[in-house]
């Protein structure tokens, strides 16, 4: 992937500067809909050039280039590519932030779109495909269209909003630091301090999930827990190799690693409560290189995803438990570790319920709905332990369409949840500023 930035060739928006307080929803839709058609215009040259985490060299240009053209402060490499702007409002306010996440995923796309990715890397060893599988382009060009909109009417801001895009959310090369966590450690969260933060996800999970919540414009949002912690682990099982005529002479580890893959399950089905939410899932299992060759080791990696820290040490525990039972009983030996990366990310509950209203009046009431917590993870969890978090989901498929779901070859959001987040993200800002949403009359 190229390092060099290519800044697509935008023309300066000049937005009319009118009274925040004054400032009605639909004036602040028909500053949305003059922004969006340059913003679904990146989100398409973002789309067509993903980078892997901490690679988002040509990403981060574009976005600093962006923010600088709209007179922001601008910050870049933090945690490596991250980039934050900052707008200062022409009164005195609170501090806000917005994050939005830019990274791609080792996957080749499927989709027959104009904007199509055809890039291919070399990712661990092996050439792949890359794509924007999960939807961080579109964050990534909502996120400056609300800093586009905010821009043409900083003179009557009250307050401070910090843009923080984020490099890394979806997981690091081996060896390497960075995402949420270190853009906090970085400072990120620091001069200004924000008082609460807000981000969003575009919603193209396939058309089986529950409650259609990806379709087009729905928003959907959770009180407290929101998406799990979640917990990587790595096993290696060390047995004997042999000639596969004599596995009596070896200790298999392919045998092994599967009585432990099959032991595993007992756990969510035996050792935890039928109403605990956790998921345990092994996602590699890898040993041997020849059909005539019992192997003498075996690789296993996977994820753990829990809501209750007592959940998560129960799991570890007995993962302990039975890799010691099973390689012991084999005359085998086991290395375990755990890498508690994503911690729960918790919408902070009187926020959220603050701030319903808001969502309801960008969206319409109908389209705004409460959903119980997912079990995927987010390093937004690093920013809201830090400050009081709220973060939606935003449907992005429209009816007739369909994706085949987040980190799938066939993932696929429509371009309109560009405005519709800008318009949700904007409200949200806007409201906080003003000290939160103005009252029913």
């Amino acid at each position: 992937m190229s390092p060099h930035v290519r800044l697509l060739p935008f023309t300066v928006l000049v937005l009319p500067i009118v009274p925040l307080a004054a400032q009605s929803d639909a004036e602040l839709r028909a500053a949305v809909d003059r922004v969006a058609p340059r913003m679904i215009e990146l989100r398409h040259d973002i789309h067509q050039h993903p980078e892997l985490g901490n690679r988002e060299t040509r990403t981060a240009g574009l976005i600093a280039g962006e923010l600088r053209r709209l007179g922001l402060e601008v910050r870049t490499g933090v945690a490596t590519t991250g980039v934050i702007g900052i707008l200062r409002g022409g009164k005195p306010g609170p501090v806000i932030a917005l994050r939005a996440d830019m990274d791609g995923l080792p996957i080749t796309e499927r989709n027959e779109l104009p904007f199509k990715s055809t890039l291919t890397t070399t990712y661990l060893g092996r050439e792949t495909g890359v794509m924007h599988a999960c939807g961080h382009d579109t964050h990534v060009a909502a996120q400056l269209g609300v800093a586009n909109v905010l821009a043409g009417m900083r003179a009557q801001l009250k307050g401070t909003v910090v843009f923080i895009f984020q490099p890394a959310e979806e997981g690091l090369p081996p060896g390497e630091v960075g995402g949420g966590k270190q853009m906090v450690a970085e400072g990120a969260l620091d001069n200004p301090r924000p008082d609460m933060i807000f981000a969003f996800h575009a919603n193209g999970d396939p058309p089986d999930a529950e409650g259609d919540r990806e379709r087009l414009g729905r928003v959907s949002y959770s009180v407290g827990p929101t998406m799990a912690a979640a917990t990587k682990f790595i096993a290696r099982i060390h047995g004997r190799p042999a000639h596969g005529s004599t596995p009596h002479l070896s200790v298999d580890a392919v045998v092994t690693a599967s009585e432990v893959v099959l032991a595993l399950q007992t756990i969510r089905s035996r050792n935890l409560s039928p109403f605990s939410d956790n998921v345990l899932t092994v996602g590699v299992l890898q040993a041997g290189d020849r059909n005539n060759i019992v192997a003498g080791e075996a690789y296993l990696e996977g994820t753990i995803r829990t809501f209750e820290l007592a959940t998560l040490e129960t799991i570890e525990r007995r993962m302990r438990e039975i890799f010691d039972g099973i390689t012991r009983s084999a005359g085998a030996t086991f290395e375990l570790e755990f890498d508690r990366s994503h911690p729960l990310t918790a919408n902070d509950t009187a926020l959220t319920r603050r701030f319903v209203p808001s969502l309801q009046r960008a969206a319409g009431t109908g389209n705004v709905v409460e959903v119980p917590p997912r079990t995927g993870a987010e390093d937004f969890s690093y920013f809201s332990q830090q400050i009081p978090g709220l973060y939606v989901f935003i449907g992005g498929v429209p009816d007739g369409m369909a994706s085949t779901g987040h980190h799938t070859p066939g993932f696929y959001v429509d371009d309109q949840t560009v405005p519709n987040a800008i318009r949700v993200m904007a409200t949200l800002a806007v409201d906080a500023l003003n000290g939160g949403p103005p009252r029913a009359r």
